[in-house]
């Protein structure tokens, strides 16, 4: 595995860390599971992290030194490329020969990487993208600054290298060949899992006890990374507009923002707060630090409702997690999240970032018991489709397909 600008070791929900981060160390430590053992590369952010770290069993994080630790933006990685596949390439040469048989990047840097391991040991790339600059820029949040054509030739370069794609989606599958030319047979749709032993339907009275929440409230959950692109914003500005259509509710709800800031949103990291105070909303909304999985599931199935109000998402992982302990979830129709939630059976989905139109959605399960109700009862179903144990298995038949096309090209 390769996963240059992330490690799968850091705390989701800020800095670069978010559900890649957990796609990575999760699709691995299932991986190992069925016998195969898992090597990721990624680049060291602080002089402190030892070399090599064993994760989990069959699982290894190789911390690469490229370029200074701390400081060094996701649009200046680029230039750390060279330095960081000489150093893959040289743990490489310390094993027997053969010592890899395939290789799978994250993101398109890594792609970068992958795809001169794959030409140098001869054993197949496979790639996932995560996002897409074409697909972010196309629907550009506010405030927010479209991806560099440095990252679009470079991501074409990756699509062109790769023996297999993997696509979290049959949405992103579509995206790879429409806007990248991809081969439509050197494509596959894997969706990624959630872990079901950790989000799972609990008894909310103990959750809300256990992140001390009021029992009785009307809990509002936003989880995530708070940047433009996951439009955080788009659920103050509609919880102002609830209560302004109904004043009463102020003294039931609660609207905790569980994250920290990353991306463009470090560029005004007190920029969320600072829209709670001019909508008045300080005394409901609840700013809390990123948190572990495990406690992520607790704030999950506390919630009266899980929103997801990005621009644009791959697969959308914490609205699959959320589901998972029985959470409804209101999502922005847009990307994965059209695939991870079911309309009117899990969730809802909103077309459109309109706050009015956000209202009416988080109203709606907010005022109806029944719906509420249903609503949860498919959450829990719609999640048993995303395990990892199933993402594992199908990836592990792309490796062998990829290693299989490899193969045959060289023959021809």
């Amino acid at each position: 595995m390769i996963s240059l600008h992330t490690s799968p070791l850091d705390q989701p929900g800020t800095g670069d860390a978010g559900g890649m981060n957990v796609y990575v160390i999760e699709l691995s430590k299932r991986l190992a599971a069925q016998g195969i053992a898992v090597d990721i590369f990624t680049r060291a952010t602080s002089s402190t992290l030892a070399q090599v770290v064993e994760a989990s069993d069959g699982v290894l994080v190789r911390h690469i030194n490229a370029g200074p630790f701390e400081g060094l933006t996701k649009a200046e990685l680029p230039g750390q490329l060279c330095v960081f596949a000489r150093e893959v390439l040289r743990t490489e040469a310390a094993q027997p020969i053969g010592h890899y048989d395939a290789v799978h990047s994250h993101y398109w840097l890594s792609g970068q990487v992958g795809a001169l391991a794959r030409d140098r040991w001869g054993v197949p790339l496979v790639h996932s993208m995560h996002t897409m600059a074409k697909v972010k820029n196309a629907a550009l949040a506010e405030g927010d600054s479209p991806e560099p054509l440095a990252r679009v030739i470079g991501e074409e370069q990756v699509v062109e290298a790769a023996d297999m794609l993997i696509a979290n989606t049959d949405i992103e599958a579509r995206q790879l060949v429409d806007l990248y030319d991809a081969v439509p047979d050197r494509v596959e749709i894997v969706h990624p899992g959630v872990d079901l032993s950790v989000f799972r339907r609990r008894d909310q009275a103990e959750a809300r006890r256990m992140v001390g929440l009021p029992e009785d409230a009307h809990v509002l959950l936003f989880a995530g990374r708070i940047q433009p692109l996951k439009a955080p914003d788009v659920l103050l500005r509609a919880v102002a507009v609830l209560l302004d259509e109904d004043p009463a509710l102020r003294s039931g709800l609660v609207v905790p923002i569980v994250g920290g800031p990353s991306g463009s949103g470090l560029e005004h990291p007190e920029s969320l707060a600072q829209l709670s105070a001019e909508l008045g909303l300080d005394d409901v909304v609840r700013f809390v630090p990123p948190v572990a999985q495990t406690e992520l599931a607790t704030w999950c199935a506390a919630a009266t409702l899980v929103a997801v109000p990005s621009y644009n998402e791959s697969f959308g992982l914490v609205a699959a997690e959320a589901q998972a302990t029985g959470t409804p979830v209101v999502a922005a129709a847009v990307g994965g999240l059209t695939t991870v939630v079911a309309d009117g059976r899990s969730g809802l989905l909103v077309d459109s970032h309109e706050p009015r139109d956000w209202a009416a959605a988080l109203g709606s399960i907010i005022r109806d018991d029944d719906l509420r109700a249903r609503l949860s009862a498919g959450a829990v179903e719609q999640a048993r489709l995303f395990a990892w144990e199933r993402t594992a298995e199908r990836t592990l038949e792309i490796y062998k397909r990829a290693a299989s096309l490899m193969r045959l090209e060289a023959s021809a």
